[in-house]
């Protein structure tokens, strides 16, 4: 893969709420290893050259001992605090990273992303400088007004489903991130793209994902989740 510098920041310090357990959802046992294990693993077989892992800051010190060395993660460079928003984590993501050329910044609640996604990513990426693993829309999309009736139906065949890995130029998002810091503009900034599209004038190409890439989120996606990992 190397022709380029590659990092990864894997994104772990959500609270997890929706889960109802005592135990984060990054932490919770799949198949003998806890659910983070799966995306650092991923990145670490696809080569890159350093995986940022940003988790809360009272739990760095156990990813160092309890997943990182005890798995022998060896990618990890660095472990560092993560933020009040997802936006802030990635932000603490892109400044610890020492040197590269392209940035894949992952969900850690997506353990299914696989070798295939990885690897059309960074080719895309090389081509177009952003894009993001998604998936055609199988369903009719309804957008709702504040009332909640529905208001517009998007043609479907236009709509996708986005996941991540979200895959840019490293030069690029960074700039679009601190531009974005640095604005007294407010927005609601759900993913990378966003941040991408709003202070850059870059489009973001979309990547086939897999349906299998989902973000575990409920006791339903882990065992979903369990099923599709016990086939590897």
């Amino acid at each position: 893969m190397q022709a380029k510098k590659c990092a990864a920041i894997v994104l772990a310090a959500g609270s997890g709420k929706r889960m109802k357990s005592n135990v984060k959802k990054q932490y919770m046992q799949i198949n003998g290893r806890p659910l983070i294990y799966y995306s650092l693993k991923a990145f670490e077989t696809f080569g890159v050259n350093e995986i940022i892992l940003v988790t809360s800051q009272n739990e760095i010190e156990y990813c160092r001992k309890q997943i990182v060395e005890k798995y022998g993660i060896t990618s990890v460079s660095s472990i560092v605090a993560g933020g009040k928003e997802r936006y802030d984590s990635v932000y603490e993501g892109l400044k610890a990273i020492k040197d590269c050329d392209y940035v894949f910044i992952h969900d850690g609640a997506r353990p299914c992303i696989s070798q295939e996604i990885l690897n059309n990513c960074f080719e895309t990426v090389r081509k177009y400088d952003a894009c993001v693993a998604a998936v055609p829309a199988k369903d009719t999309i309804k957008i709702a007004d504040e009332n909640q009736f529905a208001e517009i139906t998007p043609e479907r065949s236009k709509v996708w489903i986005v996941q991540t890995p979200q895959v840019f130029q490293y030069s690029l998002v960074k700039k679009a991130y601190d531009t974005m810091f640095a604005s007294v503009q407010e927005l609601m900034i759900t993913d990378d793209a966003m941040v991408v599209e709003n202070f850059t004038d870059k489009k973001v190409k979309l990547v086939m994902g897999s349906y299998y890439n989902i973000k575990v989120t409920t006791q339903d996606d882990l065992l979903l989740v369990k099923d599709y990992l016990s086939e590897f």
